[in-house]
C-alpha cells in the first residue's frame, strides 16, 4: 500500500507505525508531539528530544490537529 501524503510534513503509511501519521522520513508520530505539549514541554524542549524535526513540523502538526477536529462531530446526538 501506498504512502498517504497529509500535508507537506507529515505522511501516513500503513508499513510503517502502524498506519499512525509520521513525520516525513522519520518514525515520530505526530501524537508523540502532542503527548508532550499535553505534559507541558515547549516546542524548543521538543525539538531537542527529536532533533530530526523542525518548527515547521511542529506547526505543520498543529494544523493537522486542527483540520480533522475542526471538521468533524465527536460526540453524538439524538
Amino acid at each position: 500500500m501506498k504512502t498517504i501524503q497529509i500535508n507537506e510534513y507529515i505522511v501516513a503509511n500503513p508499513e510503517i507505525c502502524h498506519g499512525k501519521p509520521t513525520f516525513k522520513g522519520t518514525r515520530v508520530m505526530v501524537w508523540q508531539i502532542f503527548e508532550k505539549l499535553s505534559l507541558g514541554e515547549s516546542i524548543d524542549e521538543i525539538l531537542e528530544s527529536y532533533p530530526s524535526l523542525t518548527k515547521e513540523h511542529i506547526e505543520a502538526a498543529l494544523r493537522f490537529a486542527t483540520e480533522r477536529l475542526s471538521g468533524e462531530r465527536f460526540v453524538p446526538f439524538n
